[in-house]
């Protein structure tokens, strides 16, 4: 394929914002074709590079210069949107997570199997650099068998309340990233233990959620993990990972936004990143260079849907932990009532086969 791939991006957001100003001029093989929100003020600020806007999907994924989506809209919409955008044979790229429930998502897990378009989910950790070659080289063997695994995420502040209202928990819509990035390091995990408070702002609590959070993973492999989460850096947003495997430990906590430490009357100290768009500002870009290199190549994008799926259900498993106080298999997780089993099991088929297959040498291990 030699001609760039058209993008509509749905949702002018911050982070649809971010993907639309990458897909106008820093992302190869792409060009930024439209932009739609209801809102038409927000959808103009995003549609750099002369890109038209629309308020309407429908119109979008009808309009010729059209290829691919990327979904970057409200969680409750995307699993509605990717099933528009199946239908009409778009290539489609979408924020995690494709739904809050599971069962809507293996649903629009099977649609986009069965239409056989190019999909990817927006887990942007995985194409980080440091995250990226922390990964390669666990995957590679290059330590030796992996024996714990750490990760901590901690955000500047407390979100505003309307973003709490609407959220899917904790779990689901933060700690999310430290569960993908546990699979995509260390591999599949088979139980789980959470904890949870209310440490942070008392209008988590209002809303039935937690804002501090450490859980627990014991790995297919035997290996350990602990997973420790927070609303509240005072400093700014900081991640840090951290392997030990039999011949060493890699650690991946690049946090200073200036590449500098300063010596002075007030001590030893540093910058740090107030944002995760800042922080992952590359590795949103090299995820969506990544997603249309495997398109233009007739490849499958990665993390695609086995990756939205197993991931949202260890979100699932942590959830019902914190609630129930105990440990969880993840096994326990199912669907539900009422979803489309048949082509559920599609894609559980599809899941079973693709986890049989060697540690993927694709975009997942060279990116984010």
């Amino acid at each position: 394929m030699n001609a760039a791939l058209g993008f509509a991006v749905i949702g002018a957001g911050r982070i649809g914002a971010l993907h639309a100003r990458h897909l106008a001029g820093a992302v190869e093989g792409a060009q930024l074709a439209l932009v739609v929100d209801v809102d038409a003020e927000a959808a103009r600020a995003a549609a750099v590079g002369g890109a038209e806007v629309l308020d309407d999907v429908a119109e979008a994924l009808a309009h010729p210069r059209v290829d691919a989506v990327v979904i970057a809209s409200p969680t409750s919409v995307h699993a509605e949107q990717l099933r528009a955008a199946a239908a009409a044979g778009k290539a489609i790229f979408c924020e995690k997570p494709v739904a809050d429930d599971l069962a809507q998502t293996m649903a629009a897990m099977a649609v986009i199997e069965r239409a056989g378009v190019p999909f990817q989910i927006g887990f942007n950790r995985r194409f980080d650099p440091a995250y990226a070659e922390l990964a390669r080289a666990i995957r590679a063997g290059e330590l030796g068998k992996v024996e714990l695994f750490r990760s901590q995420s901690t955000d500047p502040r407390p979100a505003p309340e309307a973003y709490i209202a609407a959220s899917a928990g904790f779990f689901r819509d933060s700690v999310i990233h430290d569960i993908d990035t546990a699979r995509f390091v260390v591999g599949e995990v088979e139980r789980v233990t959470a904890l949870g408070r209310v440490l942070v702002d008392p209008l988590y609590e209002k809303y039935g959620d937690v804002d501090t959070s450490v859980i627990t993973l014991e790995f297919a492999s035997g290996a350990l993990g602990v997973l420790m989460n927070s609303r509240r850096t005072v400093y700014g947003h900081d991640l840090r990972v951290e392997v030990h495997a039999e011949r060493g430990k890699l650690v991946a906590e690049d946090e200073r936004a200036t590449k500098l430490w300063r010596y002075d009357a007030r001590g030893f100290h540093g910058d740090f990143f107030d944002h995760f768009l800042d922080r992952f500002r590359d590795a949103y870009r090299r995820e969506l260079q990544a997603f249309v290199d495997a398109v233009r190549a007739g490849q499958p994008p990665a993390p695609g849907a086995v990756d939205a799926i197993e991931t949202l259900r260890l979100a699932d498993a942590a959830t019902l932990s914190l609630h129930q106080g105990r440990p969880v298999r993840v096994d326990e997780v199912a669907a539900g009532v009422g979803r489309d089993a048949e082509a559920v099991d599609a894609v559980e088929v599809s899941a079973k086969a693709e986890a049989t297959m060697a540690p993927a040498d694709d975009a997942e291990g060279g990116h984010r």
